[in-house]
C-alpha cells in the first residue's frame, strides 16, 4: 500500500464521519483541512504530494481539477503546518440529511460511541485500504470543527498507526464553482 493512498482515504473517512453524525451543518461551500502524521516516513509522503501537486503541468491538473469537480470536489491546496486542503459544496438537502458528499471513500463502516452537543467520538474500519480506527470531533457550532484520529493499518506487512488532525470551517452560503457530489 502507498502511503499517498492514506490521505485521500482519511480525508474521506473525516468527511464522511464529520458530518453523517453532526448534530446540524451549515450548507455551502467547506473548507476541510488534514495533516496526517505517524512517522517520518508518512510526513515525508505529505510533502512528496504536495510537491508533485505543486509541479503539476496545467493540462494534467486542468484534467485532475474536472475529475474532482464532477465528484463535487476542489483539487486539494496546501494548507497550513503542511496538511492539504479541499472545499466541498453541501447543499441545504445534504446538510438537513447531515450527509457528505464523501462516504463512499475507503468503503468505511462508521460507528459513534459517544455523543453530546459539542462532541462526538467515533470509530471506524475500512476495508480499502484494510484499516481501523477511532476519532475525536469537537463542534463548534454549525460552521467549524476540529478533529483529532488515530488510524492502524499495515505497510508492507508490517502495523502502522497513523494520526490526523484536521478541521473544517464554513466558507460561504454560495459554492461558486465547486459543484455538490452527485
Amino acid at each position: 500500500m502507498h502511503h499517498t493512498t492514506i490521505t485521500p482515504l482519511l480525508l474521506g473517512v473525516t468527511l464522511a464521519a464529520t458530518t453523517a453524525h453532526a448534530q446540524s451543518i451549515k450548507p455551502g461551500l467547506w473548507e476541510m483541512t488534514q495533516k496526517v502524521g505517524g512517522s517520518a516516513q508518512m510526513d515525508q509522503a505529505m510533502a512528496q504530494m504536495q510537491q508533485q501537486m505543486a509541479s503539476m503541468p496545467p493540462a494534467q491538473r486542468k484534467q485532475m481539477e474536472d475529475m474532482l469537480a464532477r465528484q463535487g470536489k476542489a483539487m486539494p491546496t496546501p494548507g497550513p503546518g503542511g496538511g492539504m486542503a479541499m472545499k466541498v459544496c453541501i447543499t441545504p438537502e445534504m446538510a438537513a440529511r447531515q450527509d457528505m458528499p464523501m462516504q463512499g471513500d475507503g468503503d468505511c463502516t462508521n460507528t459513534v460511541t459517544s455523543r453530546s452537543a459539542t462532541a462526538l467520538k467515533m470509530s471506524f474500519v475500512c476495508k480499502k485500504p484494510p484499516s481501523s480506527g477511532e476519532g475525536t470531533y469537537t463542534f463548534s457550532g454549525d460552521a467549524a470543527y476540529t478533529v483529532k484520529m488515530v488510524m492502524n493499518t499495515t505497510h508492507q506487512g508490517k502495523p502502522q498507526t497513523m494520526t490526523m488532525d484536521g478541521q473544517g470551517k464554513w466558507l460561504s452560503a454560495d459554492c461558486g464553482t465547486v459543484k455538490p457530489r452527485k
